[in-house]
């Protein structure tokens, strides 16, 4: 993703979620980015720009053994 998408996706999460949420460019992929909270991973956030309408997807995989 471009530095500037980076920098919306930041303000974004941190306004919807918390101020420890961080976007991080993942290496060697322009699609989409890492989500991290209080430095944890957390998922993915993908860019679709699928036939000219841009949205992200933001996807989170919860393991059993976290929800005890």
């Amino acid at each position: 993703m471009k530095p500037e998408e980076l920098i919306k996706l930041n303000a974004y999460f941190k306004r919807i979620f918390n101020d420890k949420m961080v976007i991080k460019a993942r290496p060697q992929k322009d699609d989409s980015a890492e989500v991290y909270g209080n430095g944890e991973f957390l998922g993915i956030v993908f860019r679709d720009d699928e036939d000219g309408d841009l949205s992200y997807n933001f996807s989170m995989a919860i393991l059993d053994v976290d929800l005890d």
